[in-house]
């Protein structure tokens, strides 16, 4: 903008960000592909400007990212916020293949006591590994 002579404060800047992340997130759900019905589902951490956070992430067997979510705690309660996440916008998997991780299986678990699914788990101990080569 600077280059066109026009001024503008950060903070303009980032009420654009806010009122319109959500206008182009929309737009590229409607674009993204269809994806099957075996998922995998991990989370690891990493650090953005010095503060640690968890990603949740989750792929299908051909690779196609599934959905992802950034949160500053890994427990149950953000397991399963990820999931309901991803299950809105993708549909309900058949079965979906998690690492060890206690928090991942309790939240499948509960979501299918409460919603009356039948969602299977399988858990493989190495999975960031697939999760992570299948990004790429």
């Amino acid at each position: 903008m600077e280059e066109r002579g026009i001024d503008l404060d950060h903070a303009t800047v980032q009420r654009w960000g806010v009122k319109y992340t959500s206008l182009i997130e929309a737009e590229f759900r409607k674009q993204k592909k269809t994806v099957g019905s075996s998922w995998r589902m991990d989370e690891t951490y990493i650090k953005i400007k010095g503060i640690w956070y968890y990603l949740y992430r989750a792929v299908d067997k051909e690779g196609n990212t599934i959905d992802f979510l950034l949160t500053k705690k890994r427990d149950t309660k953000a397991a399963k916020r990820f999931l309901v996440k991803a299950i809105r916008h993708n549909g309900i998997p058949e079965k979906i293949t998690i690492d060890g991780s206690a928090a991942n299986k309790a939240a499948i678990e509960e979501y299918n006591s409460d919603k009356g699914t039948s969602i299977e788990i399988r858990q493989v101990k190495y999975l960031n590994k697939i999760v992570a080569l299948s990004q790429y």
